[in-house]
C-alpha cells in the first residue's frame, strides 16, 4: 500500500511530505484549492506523461516520490523479481520521478533509473485510480467492455483470444501476400518450366563445356597433331640417318673415353647420360601418343553441334557457356521455390482455417465468461443504484454476438438502464441523465474496485452529481472497501468525507507574489470543523458543528 507521498515544486505545491494510513482516507478542501493535485502528482510519479508546465513557476524541477509497502502484494513482488529488482529483506519501495523545467523526465525505483513505461507497468500492481470523468467514459462501448472484463477477472481468457487473433492475422497477411504475387508467379512459372525443360534436355554437366572445348581443339587439329608428332618422333629417335637419341649417345660415348684422361668431365657425362634416358622416355611417350590419335569426323561433328547449342543457350540466358550449368541449377531452384509457393499457399490456407478455429474456440470461452459475469454484475449494479436514490432502477449488461474477429473477442457490449418503472431497458446514452449517469458510474466503479487486486484504490471526485442520503450511502460503500483495501477519496461531500477512517484537508494560500497549496492531516476536532465548513459554507454555527459531529460519529 501507499505509505508516503513527497511532492516538491509541482504546479502550485511548494513542498508536501505526508504519510498515508491504511483504511479509507478522504481528501477535502475549498473549491479551487487543488484537492486533486496530490492525485495528479501521484499519477505523474506512476508514469503519467510529463510536461514542463508541471514544474512550479520559478523552480528548476519537479520531484515526486511515492513509497509503497509491498509486503502483502505478491503480484508486485513477482514483478520486482522478474525485473531483478527484488530484495528479500526490503518491504518499502520508493518510486521517484523528476521533471526539469525544460520538460525532461527521469524515473527511478529505489534509486535505480528506469524508463517511464516501466513505472506504468509497476504501478498497475500498486494503485488503481478512478477519475471524476469516468461517467463520461461510461457511454463508450470500449470502456463498457473493459469494465465488464475487469469485473470478470479473466485476463487469461483475454490473453488467449489476443494471441489466437494475432496468430490468425499474421497467417492471413502471409496468405494475402502470396495471393497478390500469384499472377506474377504464374507467368514466371510458365517461362521457367520452358527454360528448365530445355536445359534439362541439353543436360550440360559441370565442367563439361571446358572438356568438349578441349576435345574439339584436339579433333579439329588431329591431322596436324599426327604429322607434326610423327616428325618430332622421327627426329627424336626413329630417323635412321640421324636422330637426337643416337647423336646424344655418341656424345656420351665420346665423353666416357675422355674421362680416362680427365675425371673433371665425369659430371658432364653424367648429365648427358641422364638426358639420353629422358630422350628415350620422351620417344616412348610420343610413340604411344601417335598410336592413340585417331581421325574421327563423326565425333568432331557431334562435339561441334553440342558446342554450338551451348553457345546458343548461353547467349539466350546471357551467361558464358562455362556458366550455363550454374544458370541451369539456379533456374531449377527458382522453379522449385515457385512450385513450393503454390504448395505453401495450400498449406497456409489450411493453417489460416486452423488458426480461425482456434480463435473461435478461445472467443467462445471468453464470451461464456462474459455472459456469466454480465448476469452477476447486472444484478449487483441494479441493487446498488436502487440504494443510490434510483429505487426502481434496473441495470443490464447486454452482450451481442458478432461474426467480426478482433483481439478483444467477438462480443459487442451495451449497458442498458431503466430508471423508472414501466419503461423498457434502453442504452445509457439515450435515457440516463447526468445525475443518474454519475450514480451508475459510481456503483460500477465501487463494484469493479472490489474485484481489482491492487492494494490502493483512489477515487478522484467520483461522487460528482450526488448529494444528501445518496452521498451517505456512497461514503458507506467506500468505507466498506477501505476495511480491506487502502482507499483515498477526493470529495466535496461531507457525508462521504465523514465516512473516512482518516481525513486530510487541502488549503490554498495566496500572497501578492505566489500561490501555494498544502495538505495536512486532521485530528478529530479538526475533522469536525472541516465537515461543518462543508455543511454550512463560510458561516459555521453551533448547529453545523453539531451536525458535523453526528456525521462523524456515524
Amino acid at each position: 500500500m501507499l505509505t508516503n507521498l513527497y511532492v516538491k515544486d509541482f504546479a502550485i505545491v511548494d513542498n508536501l511530505d505526508i504519510d498515508i494510513d491504511s483504511g479509507m482516507t478522504t481528501i477535502t478542501g475549498e473549491t479551487g484549492a487543488g484537492k486533486s493535485i496530490s492525485i495528479d502528482a501521484l499519477g505523474l510519479c506512476l508514469g503519467a506523461r510529463a510536461e514542463a508546465g508541471m514544474v512550479r513557476n520559478g523552480a528548476d524541477k519537479t520531484e515526486v516520490c511515492a513509497t509503497f509497502n509491498v509486503k502483502d502484494n505478491q503480484t508486485a513482488i513477482n514483478w520486482l523479481i522478474e525485473q531483478d529488482m527484488y530484495e528479500a529483506d526490503q518491504q518499502d519501495y520508493i518510486i521517484r520521478r523528476v521533471i526539469s523545467s525544460e520538460g525532461r523526465s527521469r524515473a527511478y525505483i529505489n534509486g535505480a533509473p528506469v524508463p517511464a513505461q516501466l513505472l506504468k507497468s509497476f504501478s498497475s500492481h500498486l494503485v488503481n485510480i478512478h477519475g471524476q470523468h469516468a461517467h463520461q467514459l461510461l457511454l463508450k462501448p470500449d470502456y463498457q467492455l473493459d469494465l465488464l472484463d475487469q469485473y470478470a477477472s479473466h485476463k487469461h481468457l483475454i490473453s488467449q483470444v489476443t494471441m489466437a487473433y494475432q496468430g490468425w492475422h499474421k497467417l492471413t497477411q502471409e496468405l494475402k501476400q502470396l495471393e497478390q504475387e500469384k499472377s506474377n508467379r504464374d507467368a514466371r512459372l510458365q517461362l521457367l518450366e520452358y527454360q528448365v525443360s530445355e536445359l534439362d534436355e541439353f543436360n550440360l554437366q559441370a565442367g563439361e563445356f571446358e572438356q568438349i572445348e578441349e576435345e574439339y581443339k584436339r579433333l579439329s587439329n588431329a591431322s596436324t597433331l599426327v604429322s607434326d608428332s610423327q616428325f618430332c618422333y622421327n627426329l627424336l629417335c626413329e630417323n635412321d640417318e640421324q636422330n637426337v637419341s643416337s647423336l646424344l649417345q655418341i656424345l656420351v660415348n665420346k665423353l666416357n673415353e675422355l674421362i680416362r684422361y680427365d675425371a673433371n668431365l665425369a659430371n658432364v657425362s653424367q648429365i648427358l647420360n641422364e638426358a639420353s634416358i629422358q630422350i628415350d622416355e620422351a620417344g616412348y611417350e610420343l610413340r604411344d601418343y601417335l598410336e592413340s590419335i585417331e581421325l574421327n569426323p563423326e565425333r568432331l561433328n557431334e562435339i561441334d553441334d553440342r558446342m554450338s547449342l551451348a553457345m546458343t543457350l548461353s547467349r539466350k540466358h546471357q551467361v558464358s557457356a562455362s556458366e550455363l550449368h550454374l544458370e541451369h541449377q539456379r533456374l531449377a531452384e527458382e522453379l522449385k521455390i515457385i512450385k513450393q509457393s503454390d504448395e505453401k499457399n495450400e498449406h497456409l490456407q489450411h493453417e489460416v482455417e486452423q488458426a480461425k478455429n482456434l480463435y473461435w474456440d478461445a472467443a467462445k470461452k471468453l464470451s461464456e465468461s462474459r455472459a456469466k459475469s454480465a448476469k452477476d454484475i447486472s444484478k449487483k449494479i441494479s441493487k446498488s443504484i436502487q440504494t443510490l436514490n434510483m429505487a426502481q432502477g434496473k441495470f443490464e449488461v447486454q452482450i451481442n454476438a458478432s461474426n467480426k474477429m478482433s483481439k478483444h473477442g467477438c462480443d459487442e457490449i451495451e449497458f442498458l438502464i431503466c430508471a423508472n418503472p414501466g419503461q423498457p431497458l434502453q442504452a445509457l446514452n439515450k435515457v440516463a441523465s447526468g445525475g443518474e449517469l454519475s450514480r451508475i458510474s459510481l456503483a460500477i466503479q465501487v463494484l469493479t474496485a472490489s474485484k481489482i487486486a491492487t492494494p490502493t484504490l483512489i477515487f478522484d471526485e467520483v461522487d460528482v452529481g450526488i448529494s444528501g442520503g445518496t452521498a451517505a450511502i456512497v461514503g458507506q460503500m467506500l468505507r466498506k472497501i477501505g476495511e480491506s483495501t487502502q482507499v483515498m477519496c477526493v470529495t466535496h461531500l461531507p457525508q462521504v468525507a465523514a465516512c473516512g477512517h482518516n481525513q486530510m484537508q487541502v488549503v490554498k494560500q495566496n500572497t501578492k507574489t505566489s500561490t501555494q497549496t498544502t495538505m495536512v492531516k486532521l485530528n478529530q476536532e479538526q475533522r469536525i470543523q472541516e465537515l461543518a465548513r462543508l455543511l454550512g459554507g463560510d458561516v459555521i454555527t453551533s448547529n453545523t458543528i453539531e451536525n458535523a459531529r453526528e456525521l462523524l460519529v456515524c
